[in-house]
């Protein structure tokens, strides 16, 4: 079982990646509201939404965001790299890795715009992190009108960030292009597919969920619930909504204490065995939500030995939170060596005694 990343990212830009969640702000807000009272021009950057662009704007960053999207349904990876930035076009492995792994859900779908973003970076040097505040804020922070960008490392200049809505009967996803200007043309700088539905279910069916785990007193269901929850509520991994900072101020003190976190292992023991987990999150498997575990190992390459383990972890881990037998279809545990090469195994819940 391999797990698919994406989204394709640009380093150089500061995409975030494979992010599971968007960022929430912080203090800087109140930095922002102060800078709008003394004027817009003392900022090194700014943002203009969809209906604050002048109708060519709009029209042709829309264009351009759609141009990229029948390219990618097309699955003409060539012509998408000789339209982007230097850095991208150069190596379009990412981006290839994404549009196949996504085309069959993109042929035949009906896209309409979601969000339409213009930044613009001011100055002479790059901004090592730039936070962009866009739409009308009011005094508790977001409305249901704004969105918070954060990105690392941009240069001065004009970029923009095209969301578009991608239906069909099957599935929904959001399509969205991060676009640079390069005199006259947008050049593809970034692009992410994401799914706005997983299992047939939208962030507020799991944003419920995770409040009746929560009712119940299961902490753990709740946590990975609201993962889930927080990971579809934006398009795209840098950006945080009025949506989003609410399910963040609700469920982020309920985190487990006992999880791996931010980059710290948790200990799972099995028998006279050890296992440093790494990471335990929710993830779609076709109509099902199974339950993701990656833990250290020092070698994969004995398979027959790496999957016991893989079992043993498993075990040990549903016999410490019985209540994820009630959430979730399966379990995956994959060992991960110092190498970054894993192996996975799969167990249906009703299988694991």
């Amino acid at each position: 079982m391999t797990e698919r990343n994406a989204s394709a990212a640009i380093d150089d830009l500061g995409w975030r990646g494979r992010l599971q969640v968007p960022a929430r702000p912080g203090a800087a807000l109140l930095l922002l509201l102060v800078l709008t009272i003394l004027g817009p021009r003392m900022c090194a950057q700014s943002c203009q939404t969809s209906g604050e662009l002048d109708d060519a704007t709009r029209s042709a960053l829309t264009a351009a965001g759609r141009r990229f999207f029948d390219l990618a349904a097309k699955g003409d990876t060539t012509a998408m790299g000789q339209n982007a930035i230097a850095s991208q076009s150069s190596d379009l492995s990412a981006i290839e890795l994404t549009v196949k792994d996504h085309q069959a859900e993109l042929v035949g779908a009906q896209v309409s715009p979601r969000f339409v973003f213009l930044l613009e970076v001011e100055g002479a040097s790059a901004l090592p992190h730039a936070e962009f505040y866009c739409g009308v804020f009011g005094k508790s922070g977001q409305t249901s009108g704004s969105a918070v960008l954060t990105l690392d490392n941009l240069a001065p200049g004009k970029y923009a960030v095209v969301i578009l809505d991608a239906a069909s009967t099957q599935t929904r996803d959001n399509f969205s292009v991060v676009l640079q200007q390069a005199g006259a043309d947008w050049k593809l700088a970034g692009l992410y597919l994401k799914p706005a539905q997983v299992a047939g279910h939208d962030s507020d069916w799991f944003a419920a969920r995770a409040r009746d785990y929560k009712a119940k007193g299961q902490a753990h269901n709740a946590w990975f619930f609201y993962l889930q929850a927080l990971n579809l509520a934006s398009p795209v991994p840098f950006m945080s909504t009025l949506t989003t900072d609410r399910l963040y101020d609700e469920f982020q003190s309920q985190q487990p204490a006992d999880l791996p976190s931010e980059g710290k292992t948790a200990d799972l023991i099995s028998g006279n065995t050890t296992y440093k987990l790494t990471a335990l999150f929710p993830a779609a498997v076709g109509n099902d939500v199974d339950l993701i575990v990656k833990y250290q190992a020092t070698d994969v390459s004995n398979t027959t030995q790496t999957n016991q383990s893989n079992v043993s972890v498993i075990k040990a881990l549903v016999a410490k939170y019985p209540e994820v037998r009630d959430a979730f279809s399966a379990m995956v545990a994959r060992a991960v060596d110092a190498n970054g090469h894993d192996f996975g195994t799969l167990l249906a819940m009703k299988d694991i005694k």
